[in-house]
């Protein structure tokens, strides 16, 4: 890649639309655009101050193309830091071929995915973590991760990164010096302020790590598979919980055979329900190959809705005499084969997060709504078909995720690669805390700061190579 190229590509989504937006940038942006905008006062667009915009035709030879308007962004004052010039054109496919097709005959070169924002980087308008973000803001599909990328984008999680790192370089200097003067015995680093600085270092890097668990699962979204026997209303429960009819409902046992997986944002936050088929024993193959992905699904969650029907367990529980209210029956006796379902997933899956819910409670005396919460801790109480606890749920849901970092605007890790850097400098400082622990020699604790200095170089681009951009940017679209 050849960044002294001047390249082109379509910056608004592929298709038709009301307008659409094609960005050149590069030394010869203006010096190629200029003879191609005809301004309708006239105007020499080379000529014209930065951050102004102008109404005029792109002509191709005698041929009109189309009424534009062009943008113009001069010297370093632009998104890349290098001359650049966004058309906005008609919205009309072939226009913006056409246009793409005129820029690049006349000297342009079809940018490739994330050309524009690597420039960014090489010119020092952002730095690497500051440019991921931008990903991760186009990216983002709820309120969570939007503020998230924002925060980063603005320089938030550099900020914090690039002052760790400047004080430990600090320190680094100081103990680099004392190896020049090896033979005076002489300490230029406070042995006492070095540990202080060590320390809090350590915090700071643990509590980054530690938001990474958060900040996962606001990016990607929280898996929550919805499970239970057949026919006690999980499809119902996920129409509910998306206000749709998204998956089918009937009274046959085993309607759901394969998984059904919706989004739903709660709180700002992404959920991906997913509606698992009933388990249950059965002799049919098909249905049975459904139940085998219901527990790979429960797997991959990371939270599990375990769905019963409370009627129909009373029924099953009732005894023959029908003068005995199910009330009064003995606490455990009834819901057995509940009881050992919650078991069993919890046995199997001991780490992840269940609820269990009772559906069509609003079919019950509270007198069975008493025994049942005497019988099943922590119960959740819902009728799905009636959209009652449906809410409640919901915030349920919610408190898994720790929100409060983010509603106190923390810097939360949501970069797998930020996350295995910190995880490395980490390492390398507790290492230095043990050298100060242990007396150990400068020049060796000398190795391990340059080491953890390394890392975090890292997340911010000052240490980097072409192969770690190419995977970056590789993920960016054409035109960003």
């Amino acid at each position: 890649m050849n960044t002294q190229d001047t390249i082109v590509a379509l910056a608004s989504p592929a298709g038709a639309g009301a307008i659409a937006v094609i960005r050149v940038s590069g030394p010869d942006a203006i010096t190629i655009c200029t003879p191609l905008f005809k301004s309708k006062r006239g105007k020499d667009l080379s000529k014209q101050r930065t951050h102004t915009i102008h109404l005029g035709h792109i002509i191709d030879g005698q041929r009109v193309l189309d009424e534009v308007l062009v943008s113009l962004f001069k010297g370093t004052n632009s998104y890349t830091g290098e001359p650049t010039v966004e058309i906005s054109c008609h919205g009309s496919p072939y226009i913006q071929q056409e246009i793409i097709q005129l820029l690049l005959r006349e000297g342009c070169r079809a940018a490739q995915a994330g050309e524009f924002t690597l420039r960014s980087f090489i010119n020092g308008k952002m730095d690497l973590s500051q440019a991921e973000a931008v990903a991760d803001l186009i990216a983002s599909d709820n309120e969570a991760s939007h503020q998230i990328a924002m925060q980063q984008m603005r320089g938030g999680f550099s900020n914090e990164i690039a002052q760790l790192r400047q004080e430990l370089l600090n320190f680094a200097s100081l103990i680099e010096l004392e190896l020049d003067f090896s033979e005076e015995d002489v300490e230029f680093a406070d042995r006492t302020q070095f540990k202080e600085l060590v320390a809090r270092i350590t915090k700071v890097l643990k509590r980054l790590i530690d938001s990474f668990a958060t900040g996962n699962v606001i990016k990607n979204g929280i898996p929550v598979a919805i499970v239970g026997e057949p026919n006690v209303g999980k499809s119902t429960l996920l129409n509910a919980l998306l206000n749709e009819e998204r998956a089918i409902v009937s009274d046959i046992a085993g309607t759901t055979r394969d998984t059904i997986e919706d989004e739903l944002t709660i709180g700002g936050i992404g959920f991906r329900f997913i509606d698992t088929a009933g388990i249950r024993e059965t002799k049919d193959v098909i249905e049975g190959l459904g139940i085998q992905k219901t527990f790979e699904k429960i797997g991959q969650a990371q939270v599990v809705i375990y769905l019963f029907d409370s009627l129909s367990a009373f029924r099953a529980s009732l005894p023959d005499e029908p003068s005995l209210p199910s009330a009064s029956l003995p606490e455990g006796e009834n819901f057995s084969s509940i009881t050992i379902e919650i078991e069993k997933i919890k046995n199997q899956f001991p780490l992840k997060p269940l609820v269990v819910v009772a559906n069509k409670v609003d079919q019950l005396s509270e007198s069975e709504i008493a025994n049942l919460q005497s019988t099943i801790s922590n119960l959740h109480l819902l009728s799905a078909k009636q959209n009652m606890g449906v809410d409640a749920l919901k915030a349920k849901l919610l408190d898994f995720v720790n929100t409060g970092a983010l509603r106190n605007d923390e810097t939360i890790v949501t970069n797998s690669r930020h996350y295995d850097a910190l995880l490395k400098a980490l390492e390398e400082i507790e290492k230095v805390q043990y050298g100060l622990d242990t007396n150990l020699s400068g020049d060796l604790m000398a190795i391990d700061i340059r080491q953890a200095l390394y890392h975090f170089g890292e997340i911010t681009g000052q240490v980097t190579n072409d192969e770690l951009l190419g995977n970056i940017f590789a993920n960016f679209c054409i035109g960003k």
